[in-house]
């Protein structure tokens, strides 16, 4: 195990630039008065009104002044209020002359459009002799904000022009990690026997880069394609490297590919008619889609032990190419999904990867790497369904009723399992998984193992923002697995420390790793930092 860094930086820097020339903006201009069928004559006002000197122009117009007194009668009788920084007009403080122009031309504006729609009448003659003055005062300030706004206009234009989609927006995520953990006894040893370590790991620095871009050509739809790198995966944390076959890795690195980049997510989902929606894509991820939890669900997010984020037996190999269908009809409170997913739709068997059992050697796997009947292909071993029924009669509780079945290297298997959360109030709630499958012509002969794992979920802990959570559960309960049952316990605590980075101490502990008694209890710590962009 080695520590690993990398650094990134997927910012839209033109979508950046243009959310700051926009606000740039803080009043809206417009010289539409001047092209109106009003005719005012500026001439006429130059000799009624004294020249305003240069020093003037560079002082604050005064609550008392005359100026102040007629923009304010003319805000309030028009509903003039937008643009100004608390959507109210200032009546009792000074404005800088810039300040105060731009509140004119929002009055400008206002009159212009009522001309437009042949509303003059609704206009004062007064009014209009108000506006002739405060024209002729500031009509310095008043070019100038003129100008400005031509420059951004066009700015803008030469951005959106520019600009990588009018349709796709770019989001981005970093995750780094410290991860440090040993073990009581003298070694560790995996289901079947063999030695996976006789000494405590290093310290690692796990990371895990991806970048989305998603898709939208109707608004209802969406095309999503993620790009991901990170470290070693499942093994570069000391959970994962000492305990590989029951899901005590941190699930956040398991898309890891040792610094290579590849496609994490490839999918389509439209809605063909009203309360359905269909996904389809080469590279999907079942837990995306079925088996949510509101409080143990997103690795980043919330727990990070793989077998506590999901139901462990019955996801024996959760990506791959398929489909998945969503059917939420209205004002009901039941929602069914179904999704399949072929673990190896390019049928080249690959190593494998996230099946119950998964390990670096051949004799620490429940499941053969292939053969047994695999052959691969969209349709072939292996693959799995997954039905998920949900039932939410309100907003605080929901049930999952789930059933799991297909072929995996050349045996099938079937699994039912439940999923329920719970608000108890705005900031706590509980929350829990069972499940039971059998997995016949197993390396260790037939199995029937049973999951379970329940915890505790807070909101706004301590802050604003923060969540936390405790649980405890064991993956894997098969005596024919050992002579013992793993246990696994995780308790972490999130909290922001601004809009887009949000930092996780968290400890994980395993009794009983492998299902075995002679493995000494394993306990790691994890210091998480997510950027999001």
């Amino acid at each position: 195990m080695s520590a690993k860094k990398s650094i990134f930086s997927p910012i839209s820097l033109l979508i950046l630039v243009k959310s700051i020339w926009c606000l740039c903006l803080i009043f809206p201009v417009s010289s539409a008065l001047a092209q109106s069928n009003v005719d005012i004559d500026n001439s006429e006002t130059e000799t009624t009104i004294e020249q305003v000197t240069s020093v003037s122009q560079l002082q604050d117009v005064q609550p008392q002044d005359w100026a102040f007194e007629a923009l304010q009668s003319l805000v309030e009788r028009y509903g003039v209020i937008a643009g100004y920084p608390n959507g109210s007009f200032q009546g009792s403080r000074a404005m800088s002359r810039y300040e105060f122009a731009a509140g004119i031309n929002a009055v400008l504006e206002q009159v212009n459009e009522l001309i437009r729609n042949g509303k003059s009448d609704l206009v004062a003659s007064e009014d209009l002799e108000k506006l002739q003055r405060l024209q002729a005062i500031f009509a310095p300030e008043l070019a100038t904000l003129r100008g400005r706004v031509d420059n951004l206009e066009g700015q803008t234009a030469i951005l959106e022009s520019n600009q990588f989609s009018t349709t796709t927006k770019l989001q981005g995520q970093a995750i780094f990690a410290f991860n440090v953990g040993g073990f009581g006894g003298d070694r560790i040893i995996a289901p079947r026997g063999r030695v996976i370590a006789d000494n405590d790991p290093n310290a690692t620095l796990i990371y895990r880069l991806s970048l989305d871009l998603n898709t939208s050509f109707y608004g209802t739809d969406l095309l999503k394609v993620r790009l991901v790198t990170g470290s070693d995966g499942a093994n570069d944390n000391a959970g994962g490297y000492l305990e590989p076959n029951l899901g005590s890795t941190l699930d956040f690195s398991i898309p890891g590919r040792n610094d290579q980049l590849s496609i994490g997510r490839l999918y389509y989902t439209f809605k063909p008619v009203e309360d359905l929606q269909v996904t389809i894509g080469p590279a999907i991820v079942a837990p995306d889609f079925v088996d949510q939890n509101r409080y143990a669900n997103i690795s980043f997010l919330d727990f990070s032990t793989q077998a506590l984020v999901n139901n462990y037996i019955l996801l024996p190999r959760p990506a791959g190419a398929g489909a998945f269908i969503n059917w939420q009809p209205k004002a009901s409170p039941l929602k069914l999904r179904a999704l399949y997913v072929a673990g190896d739709a390019t049928d080249s068997l690959p190593e494998n990867r996230r099946l119950i059992g998964g390990g670096a050697a051949e004799d620490i796997r429940l499941f053969p790497t292939a053969g047994g009947g695999a052959n691969g292909g969209l349709f072939g071993d292996p693959y799995q369904g997954f039905v998920e029924l949900e039932y939410a009669p309100t907003k605080t509780l929901a049930v999952r009723l789930q059933y799991s079945g297909g072929r995996l290297f050349g045996s099938s298997f079937n699994g039912v399992g439940v999923n329920f959360d719970l608000a108890l109030n705005n900031r706590v709630g509980v929350f829990g998984r069972y499940g039971y499958a059998s997995y016949p012509d197993t390396s260790l002969g037939d199995i029937n193992p049973h999951y379970w794992m329940a915890g505790l979920g807070f909101r706004d802990l301590f802050m604003e923002r923060a969540i936390a959570g405790i649980a405890i559960g064991q993956p894997f309960i098969e005596n024919a697995v050992g002579d013992s049952t793993q246990m696994n316990f995780e308790a972490f605590y999130n909290f922001p420390v601004t809009d887009h980075i949000r930092v996780t101490p968290l400890i994980q502990v395993i009794a009983h790793p492998s299902n075995q008694d002679s493995n000494g209890t394993i306990v790691t710590g994890t210091l998480r930092t997510v950027f999001a962009l």
